[in-house]
C-alpha cells in the first residue's frame, strides 16, 4: 500500500465516523434538543425530524455550490490544507448544535457539514492519485473506499454499545463527537505526506 494511502486511512477512518454520528443522531438531536419534544408521539418531534430533513438538504446545496470553489482554494492552501481547511468547518458545524436553541441557526451549522462534504468526496481522491502507479489505479482506488466501509463495520455494533453505557442515550453529545471526530481527522491530514 503507497505511503500517502496509510496516511491517508486514519483521515478517512475519523471523518466517516464523524459523519455516521451525524446521519445517524442529528434528527432526534434536533427535534428533542432544539424543538424540545418531550418524546416521539409529540407534535414538536415531527416538527423537529423535518426541520432536519431541511438541515440535511442544505448541506447538501452548499457542497454542490462550494464544489465549485475547491479547485481555486486547492491552488492558494493545497490539497491537504484545503481538505483540513474544509474539515475543520464540518467539525464547527457539528460542535455548534451543541449550542444552539434556534432552528434557524442550524443551518449556518450545516453550511459547515456542506463545506466539509464537498472536500470529503474529492480531495482524499486528489491527495491520493499522485501517489498511485498509473496502471493500479484503479485497484487502489477500490481499496481506498475499505477506508470507508470499515468505520462503518466499527459505527454499526460500537455507536449502540457506547449510546447505552458511555452517553446515556445522549444523541447531542454524539453528534458533538461526530465534531471531535472530524477535527481529528482535520490534524491527521498535516502529517500526509502528498507526492506530485
Amino acid at each position: 500500500m503507497p505511503k500517502t494511502m496509510r496516511q491517508l486511512a486514519p483521515v478517512q477512518f475519523f471523518t466517516w465516523l464523524g459523519l455516521f454520528c451525524m446521519w445517524l443522531y442529528f434528527s432526534v438531536t434536533v427535534a428533542r434538543n432544539v424543538f424540545g419534544a418531550p418524546d416521539e408521539n409529540s407534535p414538536l418531534y415531527t416538527q423537529g425530524i423535518e426541520w432536519a430533513g431541511n438541515c440535511f438538504a442544505m448541506y447538501s446545496a452548499v457542497c454542490f455550490v462550494f464544489s465549485f470553489a475547491l479547485p481555486s482554494m486547492a491552488a492558494k492552501f493545497g490539497r491537504k490544507g484545503t481538505h483540513a481547511i474544509c474539515l475543520l468547518c464540518g467539525a464547527l458545524g457539528l460542535l455548534s448544535v451543541g449550542v444552539i436553541h434556534d432552528k434557524w441557526f442550524l443551518l449556518l451549522s450545516m453550511t459547515g457539514v456542506g463545506i466539509a462534504w464537498a472536500s470529503i468526496i474529492s480531495m482524499p481522491y486528489a491527495i491520493l492519485s499522485g501517489s498511485l502507479p498509473p496502471e493500479k489505479t484503479g485497484i487502489y482506488m477500490g481499496i481506498f473506499n475499505f477506508f470507508i466501509k470499515l468505520p462503518e463495520i466499527v459505527a454499526s455494533p460500537a455507536f449502540g454499545w457506547a449510546m447505552n453505557h458511555l452517553l446515556g442515550n445522549n444523541r447531542l453529545a454524539a453528534v458533538t463527537g461526530g465534531g471531535v471526530f472530524l477535527m481529528l481527522a482535520a490534524i491527521l491530514v498535516s502529517r500526509v505526506k502528498e507526492e506530485a
